[in-house]
């Protein structure tokens, strides 16, 4: 239902597509969506188109502008400060001097729990984790109420915990047998022999009882168990929000999970941490770099 609350910009830039929406600031409703193929030589100027139809959509003032971006995000929230090998000039690039008004910067793992905390799975909490299971693993802390950024705004790798420390497999920040290469699509290959390229294959061969993939999936939900059980732990979340193409694995994913934790989670009183699945998925980086305004 269209309502004339204030509505911000939330951009979402990724490797195909720049996503643009006017977001509700009050409710998170995508009042008007534009997307928009990313080029690499060129990614600036698209990002400009897309600011220009969202403000023309708009037709009245817009509070604000907030981006979600792959990579380390600026001390001062104006851009991304690492990001190597991809979008040239992304690097170092301020986003407020590119569209010539301020702008917020976010991680794009950052922003899709700042979308889950003010509108989504996460609304109501005070302490939240979420990661997000696609080719890799991405995540983000909420703590106190506030995103946790961290020391070079860092905090939120949560797919870079060893979840195997005996691997010889190191990922890309080093650590060994890290949960991204546990349970990211990017490596099912290589976790299955070569007999599945994908994790919709891969489920698809679980959901009919084939031993290997059954003993392949089995193995990497175990390991995001553990993880979990970690990483509750570490800071007793309200709830665990899960997010990314495998999350929509259902039951697959999520009657496992289950039962792994009743054996690994700490539940000190009959405490127990909610693992849910995301609510916002494709929009949910702009949607949260529109809601970050606000933090």
């Amino acid at each position: 239902m269209t309502t004339n609350n204030p509505v911000a910009i939330g951009l979402d830039l990724g490797g195909t597509r720049i996503k643009g929406a006017l977001v509700d600031v009050q409710t998170g409703e995508l009042r008007h969506q534009v997307l928009h193929p990313t080029d690499e030589a060129q990614w600036q100027e698209g990002v400009r188109v897309v600011v220009a139809q969202l403000k023309t959509a708009a037709a009245g003032p817009v509070v604000g502008i907030g981006v979600a971006a792959p990579g380390l995000p600026m001390p001062d929230n104006d851009g991304i400060a690492c990001m190597p090998g991809r979008l040239p000039g992304l690097e170092g690039c301020s986003w407020s001097r590119l569209l010539g008004e301020p702008v917020r910067v976010w991680n794009d793992a950052h922003a899709a729990l700042l979308a889950e905390a003010r509108y989504g799975a996460a609304r109501g909490a005070t302490n939240a984790l979420l990661l997000t299971l696609g080719t890799g693993v991405g995540g983000g802390l909420l703590l106190n109420g506030q995103l946790y950024q961290g020391f070079y705004q860092m905090a939120g790798h949560l797919g870079h915990i060893p979840v195997d420390a005996d691997s010889d497999l190191l990922g890309i920040t080093g650590t060994p047998g890290n949960l991204e290469d546990a349970i990211g699509n990017a490596t099912v290959a290589r976790r299955s022999y070569g007999r599945y390229t994908t994790t919709h294959e891969l489920l698809d061969a679980y959901r009919q009882g084939e031993p290997l993939a059954t003993w392949v999936w089995l193995t990497s939900v175990r390991r995001l168990a553990a993880a979990l059980a970690g990483l509750a732990n570490a800071f007793s979340p309200e709830v665990i929000i899960l997010g990314g193409g495998i999350s929509r694995a259902g039951e697959a994913l999520f009657s496992p999970l289950a039962a792994f934790l009743d054996v690994y989670e700490w539940r000190p009183a009959g405490k127990r941490t909610r693992i849910v699945q995301a609510q916002f998925e494709d929009w949910a980086g702009a949607i949260g770099a529109a809601a970050g305004l606000g933090r």
